[in-house]
């Protein structure tokens, strides 16, 4: 045995010398880089280097070349959400982060899942977790009542509203004036947001267009007020209507009398807020204010009941959200998520979905990224006929949403599902099978299933299913 290993290193030593001399000699000869690969010589039990050339390429070719390399995520900044299917690894999300990156064309959200897909959750675990960069969420109508007690979690505040309960907003609030926008442009603004919620109350109620001489009668009642008050409210509209000032109607070169006809539906439409099932809610002066500093606010409507009343809701919703709108149109308050929820109901009213479809595209300006929950698209078919304004507008709403959350769906919504978004065979497969809280992240040139993780104090938090 010994004189194996002396026969061996005295080999290895004689490979070493003559390896040193060829280096000696070949040292003024320009040599080609070699790669630094490796094979195994099983006779000489070492490891000697491979003689291959490199080999350069695109990162779209290699991908191809070495598939079993997996999709690198949305990067590192951002809101953690959970794993990566198909990766493992950590998956993060932030719309304006990406905005900023041009993975999207605008940071709106749409969200859509069965009940008990686990979307409330994903929804809640994005926002919740989003406050520690910095970010704040508001809630403009809660109609369950479920995000009261994720606010007072976080440090936030919800404000309840309902008939015989002391809390009053007026939606025809002005809110706080940016500093980059002097004062007759927010005039314009504050007039301009005033005229678009009360033709959109008046719509809504009367369910259908207003007519040319109505939108007369409702532009002077407005200017009415707005010269005689400085906050205005509706109950002073409601009373412009019905009794017109002489003065507004002459420089109009209207007679008193033709005004009053002209407005009088646009009147008894907007009177439910004064002295219908809506009065207490919105007929005054706000007895709250808006604390841009707070984290989250959510606006509880659950007192007017979550199954019963939908033509109320959207009422309510279009009253709260323009009152918020009055306190989040600075740009200058930070990165702001805005969730509606239950969306269904949105869908169902024209009306509602222009004026909410002009938020959207202000989501840029704002700093907002506004998310719609919704169960299933098929909602849409309920908003009118294939072709019409109303549908198109829907459509539309979808189409401003670069980020799709698609968790469970019923079999029979997925070709609507598919048609509507544009997604893929395998995409739809996907979404077809995916377990409680995993969902398929779609934005424009991209998709991840994601595992939503969740730590066990949100688990008792974010519960919907308590009364169960």
């Amino acid at each position: 045995m010994a004189s194996q290993r002396s026969a061996y290193y005295e080999a290895d030593g004689a490979d070493r010398a003559t390896r040193r001399a060829n280096r000696t000699s070949a040292a003024d000869v320009p040599r080609k880089p070699q790669p630094r690969a490796f094979e195994a010589d099983p006779g000489a039990g070492r490891v000697r280097r491979l003689r291959v050339d490199a080999h350069r390429a695109t990162t779209r070719v290699l991908r191809v070349a070495y598939p079993f390399l997996a999709e690198g995520g949305l990067g590192a900044d951002g809101t953690y959400i959970g794993s990566d299917v198909f990766s493992g690894g950590s998956f993060v999300y932030d719309p304006w982060v990406l905005y900023q990156g041009r993975a999207i064309t605008n940071p709106n959200i749409l969200l859509a899942g069965v009940i008990g897909s686990g979307k409330s959750s994903t929804a809640k675990a994005l926002l919740t977790r989003s406050i520690a960069l910095g970010h704040k969420a508001y809630v403009p109508c809660d109609p369950k009542g479920e995000w009261t007690s994720v606010a007072a979690a976080v440090g936030g505040a919800t404000i309840k509203l309902g008939p015989g309960l002391p809390t009053r907003l007026n939606p025809l609030d002005a809110g706080r004036r940016p500093s980059a926008v002097d004062a007759d442009e927010w005039a314009r603004i504050v007039w301009s947001r005033r005229r678009a919620l009360l033709g959109t109350l008046a719509e809504s109620t009367l369910g259908r267009p207003l007519a040319a001489v109505e939108h007369t009668a409702l532009d002077l009642a407005l200017e009415t007020v707005t010269s005689q008050v400085e906050s205005p409210t509706i109950p002073d509209v409601v009373v412009a209507l019905f009794t017109p000032d002489s003065a507004w109607a002459g420089r109009a070169g209207l007679k008193t009398t033709d005004l009053t006809d002209d407005g009088r539906s646009v009147a008894h439409a907007i009177r439910r807020l004064v002295h219908g099932d809506l009065s207490g809610m919105f007929d005054g002066p706000s007895t709250t204010e808006f604390d841009p500093t707070l984290p989250m606010v959510t606006l509880d409507s659950s007192w007017l009941g979550s199954g019963g009343n939908d033509e109320a809701l959207r009422l309510t919703l279009a009253c709260a959200s323009s009152w918020l709108e009055a306190a989040v149109a600075d740009p200058s308050g930070g990165n702001r998520y805005i969730v509606y929820d239950e969306g269904w109901r949105v869908m169902r009213d024209a009306a509602l979905l222009r004026r909410m479809q002009e938020q959207w595209k202000l989501s840029r300006a704002w700093g907002v990224s506004n998310i719609l929950i919704v169960h299933r698209l098929s909602d849409l078919a309920a908003v009118g006929d294939l072709g019409s304004e109303a549908r198109a507008l829907a459509e539309g709403l979808l189409a401003d949403c670069s980020t799709r959350i698609m968790l469970r769906q019923e079999p029979d919504q997925l070709s609507r599902t598919a048609s509507l978004l544009g997604l893929t065979d395998v995409e739809i497969a996907t979404i077809a099978k995916l377990p409680k809280g995993r969902a398929l992240w779609r934005l424009p040139n991209r998709s991840f299933v994601v595992q939503l993780v969740r730590h066990a104090r949100e688990v008792e938090l974010f519960d919907t299913d308590a009364r169960m």
